[in-house]
């Protein structure tokens, strides 16, 4: 009981919330708007009667759309009857992938820095999250797997990433998911992808998904979610894709979780991706500019260092000398009035950087980055 931390991200983001005129680049949210044609269709959906229960996988016209979006994005053929399951955000498809993947005392190998999330339901259901820390090589972080390997024993079951990632911005190459996919094939692990920020990608329309490779009855299943890509964070709704024996059981077991995603919210989702998607290239456009503007200034430091991100909304700054990220985070907040998430609170690996969401617009970026180098420049923490 009671074996999950509190989240050091919000710990510190209840000290912003008790301060006035605080730049907040703490969460992962931009300021863009759900679009207009996405909330006019929950309300359509909610006055044609999508007010009732659905089928606990999903309204089956939405897992169509988003099978038809599987092959128009990555040329993969998904059976929408039984290899995709909607769910209640992309929290919850965590949340009921690891739930049907470990028993209590099993284990599951996280690539960190990651989103604390991960790690924290793995220990909810009295699983032990192994953190294997990200190598730097020539100029990108690249898994480790001599640790990967060195900390396998027969309780492991599974291993999580997530590409893009967040914090990191990291994108799995062809070759990096190729590699995770063998280990886990070779020592009979599930490989759970968090794929939520697959159009936040600034190197092509969608960031590689690992179900490009996998064949169908691999042990993969991918997490995914309508927040970033359809800037719906408060809609929670979000999918699983996976073989038929899992996502008939997920289905089953959702029944005792939410039963099923709001269904007017589902139609609503099933909307989004029918409808052309002309405005997601300019908002990742608009997105990209402004992590560029991020990166860049802290790239300028020489105590800082910082490897570029290929996709979502974050910079992930190491920082020279940094023993303890909290207290510079909170220090950060209290003399320069700048939210941002301590590195510590994204598992080994991250003790000495921060996070900064680089999705909000200029007019909180502009003075949060000159306050933040200023306050890097002083070193005075």
């Amino acid at each position: 009981m009671f074996q999950v931390k509190p989240s050091q991200i919000r710990e510190l983001a209840d000290v912003a919330f008790s301060m006035e005129g605080v730049l907040r680049l703490q969460f992962g949210e931009s300021d863009m708007p759900t679009p207009s044609f996405i909330k006019e269709a929950a309300s359509r959906a909610m006055a044609e009667g999508y007010t009732f229960y659905t089928e606990n996988s999903g309204l089956p016209s939405l897992r169509e759309a988003l099978a038809e979006k599987y092959l128009e994005l990555h040329e993969v053929r998904l059976d929408p009857a039984s290899e995709i399951l909607v769910t209640a955000s992309g929290v919850q498809a965590l949340n009921l992938s690891i739930r049907c993947l470990l028993n209590p005392g099993d284990e599951a190998l996280l690539l960190t820095p990651n989103w604390p999330n991960a790690a924290a339901i793995v220990s909810l259901f009295s699983g032990r999250p192994r953190e294997v820390p990200f190598l730097r090589r020539e100029g990108r972080f690249v898994p480790d797997f001599d640790a990967l390997e060195s900390v396998l024993t027969p309780r492991t079951r599974l291993l999580i990433y997530s590409s893009p990632s967040n914090p990191l911005g990291w994108v799995a190459s062809p070759r990096d998911q190729r590699r995770l996919l063998d280990f886990c094939r070779r020592n009979g692990l599930w490989l759970l992808a968090d794929e939520v920020y697959e159009r936040i990608y600034f190197q092509g329309e969608a960031a590689p998904s690992i179900l490009r490779i996998a064949d169908r009855s691999d042990a993969v299943v991918v997490a995914q979610s309508f927040s970033k890509s359809y800037c719906m964070t408060g809609w929670r709704l979000g999918w699983l894709v996976s073989r038929r024996d899992f996502i008939s059981k997920g289905a089953q077991i959702n029944e005792f979780i939410v039963s099923h995603a709001a269904s007017m919210i589902q139609r609503a989702g099933e909307l989004a991706l029918r409808h052309r998607d002309d405005g997601i290239p300019e908002m990742v456009e608009k997105l990209k500019e402004r992590n560029e503007y991020c990166f860049q200034a802290l790239a300028s430091l020489d105590s800082v260092s910082v490897l570029k991100p290929a996709g979502a909304f974050y910079v992930f700054p190491t920082v020279q000398g940094l023993e303890d990220s909290f207290a510079f985070a909170l220090a950060l907040l209290r003399r320069s009035k700048v939210a941002v998430a301590p590195g510590v609170a994204f598992g080994r690996g991250g003790g000495g950087s921060f996070r900064i969401c680089t999705a909000p617009g200029y007019s909180v970026l502009e003075p949060a980055m000159e306050r933040i180098c200023r306050f890097l420049e002083k070193g005075d923490w």
